[in-house]
């Protein structure tokens, strides 16, 4: 039985996949599609209900997005939010124009009151604190739509037409700022649009599983299985549906973290596949001897991985399908159409052209990573695999600051793994989105007993993040820092000074290189 659905339509916001998210955490299914997606294909999609996305427009200038006006004959529920909310006002008789005050224009936490008599709002506190982000106001609001929502310097920061199913706040739900946006969200699904939370990950599995057989029938298939959780979660999937059929070419590249093949290779000792493990390491350092530049080092990685994987490749012989780990958001931020495009990404812009196959699989492809770790969980991957910490492309190659040598790369496999064994001895794996240690190319006097070293720093990173896109750093406790410190200085030789990044993104990146 095919799942009930919501659509939501894309207008450039910046929360656009946090909207999705948090969807799909109530248990229901959803998809980002382009704003002007036509009508036969909304119809066909079948929605149970529509969400516009915020964006940053202006509905009355010349140019912007807007949706075809069938839509609000649909006779399906309508949630506009920021700038959809305006698109619902200047659409339906209302009227938008650009903030006169400077005061009518909000942006951050803003103390907002409820109707709780709306739907929407049902249940919750009749005053909470909203997020804020327009410069717009509803000068305003179309007939038939009544006020339900109000901050001190806007008395349109909500309207409702219940009858119709149409609402729109001016604020962004989907962002924690927001302290009862997910109930807000909640009741829009269940209270609005009917849904019964049909959207679990054992279906999910059952199904993808179910179709992946369908569609390889008897042929063969080919993945290429970095370590990481997307690559992992494809492999242990598709494993389940054929079995023999796949082919795993995992490339050790000797820029992992301390012991992290053999745990690879380990997880998939459970599945009757064929599973192969090249020990690259002296080829990739041989093309790395001296090279310094962090763009030439990732550039370097990426082809010496591809022509690796080529040559793999053509010792399994002809294959059918080519499988990626492409997950959601690098379909969302590949960008399609008119939407702008954030970040490319390889494994979704272009088709590898040097392995003989019918077909791409993406079987991770309408998932976020959320959703990728439980379905990691429903397939029987190891606890260790399904959480492992967000890892780049590259490696430890940009985790090496400047030439990279082997000597560096054990350094740093051993000052990251202390970094990690404290932090989950206490207790708070769980509670910071990424963290590890980097190598500097800074080396600095100290005194190791009675002895003068001149020895290498490491850099611990760790930070806190919704999305990636932005990230503030983690405020570990200074005896967590002490103990990793004592530690890393003592067992690790080479290194005698550990320093803790307190940088957040933007000014940085979450990387180093």
């Amino acid at each position: 039985m095919e799942n009930q659905k919501v659509l939501i339509l894309d207008f450039g916001g910046q929360y656009n996949q946090l909207i999705a998210r948090r969807v799909r955490e109530c248990s229901v299914y959803c998809e980002v599609k382009p704003y002007d997606l036509p009508i036969e294909e909304i119809r066909r999609f079948d929605p149970i209900g529509i969400i516009f996305t915020g964006g940053p427009s202006s509905v009355y200038e010349a140019g912007s997005p807007h949706p075809d006006p069938e839509i609000f004959r649909l006779g399906l529920p309508i949630l506009g939010i920021c700038y959809g909310c305006q698109l619902l006002s200047h659409h339906l008789g209302g009227q938008v124009t650009a903030a006169q005050a400077d005061s009518a224009r909000e942006y951050g936490k803003t103390p907002t009151r409820f109707d709780a008599d709306c739907r929407l709002f049902r249940g919750l506190p009749e005053e909470s604190v909203t997020w804020m982000s327009h410069g717009d106001y509803m000068a305003k609001v179309p007939e038939g739509f009544r006020l339900v929502a109000r901050s001190e310097a806007c008395p349109t920061v909500g309207i409702c037409d219940e009858e119709r199913g149409f609402y729109g706040v001016q604020f962004h739900p989907e962002v924690n700022h927001t302290e009862y946006g997910r109930e807000m969200l909640r009741n829009f699904l269940y209270g609005v649009c009917g849904a019964k939370g049909d959207w679990t990950m054992s279906d999910y599995k059952r199904e993808a599983i179910q179709a992946v057989r369908a569609k390889v029938g008897g042929g063969k298939v080919l993945l290429a299985l970095s370590g990481g959780v997307d690559s992992s979660v494809a492999a242990a999937l598709l494993a389940e549906a054929v079995g023999s059929q796949l082919s795993c070419v995992f490339v050790d590249h000797g820029l992992m973290r301390k012991n992290e093949g053999d745990e690879v290779e380990a997880a998939f000792s459970r599945w009757n596949i064929n599973f192969v493990r090249v020990n690259a390491e002296e080829r990739f350092l041989r093309r790395l001897a001296g090279v310094t530049e962090p763009e030439d080092k990732r550039k370097i990685i990426g082809e010496e991985f591809i022509r690796v994987f080529e040559q793999e490749a053509k010792k399994i012989g002809a294959v059918d399908y080519l499988a990626q780990g492409t997950i959601y958001p690098d379909v969302i931020e590949s960008g399609r159409g008119d939407a702008a495009v954030i970040k490319s990404h390889h494994n979704v812009g272009g088709l590898p052209d040097y392995v003989d196959f019918k077909e791409i699989i993406e079987p991770l492809r309408m998932l976020f990573k959320d959703e990728v770790r439980q379905l990691g969980r429903e397939l029987g991957l190891p606890e260790y695999l399904v959480t492992r910490q967000p890892f780049p492309g590259p490696g430890l190659g940009i985790r090496v600051i400047g030439e990279i040598t082997r000597e560096k790369l054990d350094m740093l496999r051993e000052a990251d793994y202390i970094f990690r064994d404290e932090v989950a001895r206490a207790g708070l794996a769980g509670t910071m989105s990424q963290y590890f240690a980097a190598l500097t190319n800074m080396r600095s006097v100290g005194v190791m007993g009675d002895g003068r070293t001149y020895d290498y720093a490491v850099a611990l990173r760790s930070v806190q993040t919704s999305d990636f896109m932005t990230a503030d750093w983690s405020r570990i406790p200074y005896e967590l820092l002490d103990k990793v410190s004592v530690r890393i200085v003592n067992e690790v030789r080479g290194v005698n000074r550990v320093l803790y990044d307190i940088t957040s993104k933007p000014p940085a990146t979450v990387e180093f290189e």
